[in-house]
């Protein structure tokens, strides 16, 4: 069993910056595919970023490429996604996901981030 605690969500301007945090309990956080998904109001969940598996190639979105970061420290087991020059649609709970190539199994609770005009 894995768990995944995001932090870091919070209010901001659009043009500002936050850095997510995903706290993942598990032996090693190589061994897993990881990515962060997000869900709008009256949306569905969508795809943000993800680490290619394995190695440490990232595909992001079409929606946040350029302005999203996604990083880890394995010897941490901590994932991240530094989000800059946010926008107001980038309004959305925020979720760390983890599992074994292709499948995402196990999720956090989500961390909310709100970009205001």
């Amino acid at each position: 069993q894995v768990q995944l605690v995001e932090s870091g969500g919070g209010l901001v301007q659009a043009g500002g910056s936050l850095r997510l945090s995903c706290r993942v309990s598990a032996r090693t956080v190589s061994n897993l595919l990881m990515g962060w998904f997000r869900q709008a109001p009256g949306k569905e969940r969508e795809f943000v970023a993800r680490f290619a598996w394995p190695g440490d190639t990232t595909y992001y979105a079409d929606s946040v490429k350029g302005r999203f970061t996604m990083s880890r420290e394995n010897d941490k087991n901590m994932v991240y996604l530094q989000m800059n020059t946010l926008k107001p649609e980038d309004t959305a709970v925020y979720y760390c996901a983890a599992g074994t190539f292709p499948t995402f199994e196990y999720w956090g609770q989500g961390t909310q981030v709100t970009v205001s005009s």
